[in-house]
């Protein structure tokens, strides 16, 4: 059985910007961890970046550059992150991910616009980026019927 890499805030680590996290109780999930199937993942904190950290968005996508909201460039950290999550993927031969919905590293589809006002831009976040175009779906906790379907096709697929 593949395994999952999912975004640790939604395991229940306390690693959000604010400290907290975004436990995501689902049945599904508690058998996947069970079953061992779970590889927990911040990008942010990978990247080295603290807990409880400035809030940051991405503000330019080429080149990338993001920023916390006091304007301090948190670039490296992203990349570094990013990478970082897209090795643990592979090392783990992870088939998909699930990642928080609109965080600047997690995001699959859409992420914060840059100006700290709780608009969305369609794009993903750094490290969700960095899975997608190397082939790993990603899919976030709005989207939890399409995932379970997915992992049981690559199930009965393997």
């Amino acid at each position: 059985m593949n395994k999952i890499l999912v975004s640790a805030c939604l395991m229940g680590a306390k690693v959000r910007y604010d400290g907290r996290d975004n436990l995501l109780d689902h049945p599904v999930l508690k058998r996947w961890h069970e079953e061992g199937r779970i590889v927990s993942v911040c990008p942010e904190t990978l990247g080295g970046l603290p807990t409880p950290r400035p809030p940051a968005e991405i503000q330019s996508r080429f080149p990338i550059l993001v920023t916390t909201k006091d304007d301090d460039d948190v670039t490296p950290e992203f990349l570094s992150g990013a990478e970082e999550t897209l090795d643990l993927a592979r090392r783990y031969d992870c088939s998909c991910a699930l990642m928080k919905a609109r965080s600047p590293s997690c995001g699959s589809r859409e992420t914060y616009d840059g100006s700290f006002s709780g608009e969305l831009v369609e794009a993903p976040g750094v490290a969700a980026g960095e899975l997608l175009q190397n082939g790993i779906p990603v899919f976030n906790e709005h989207q939890l019927d399409e995932l379970i379907r997915f992992v049981e096709q690559d199930d009965e697929a393997a």
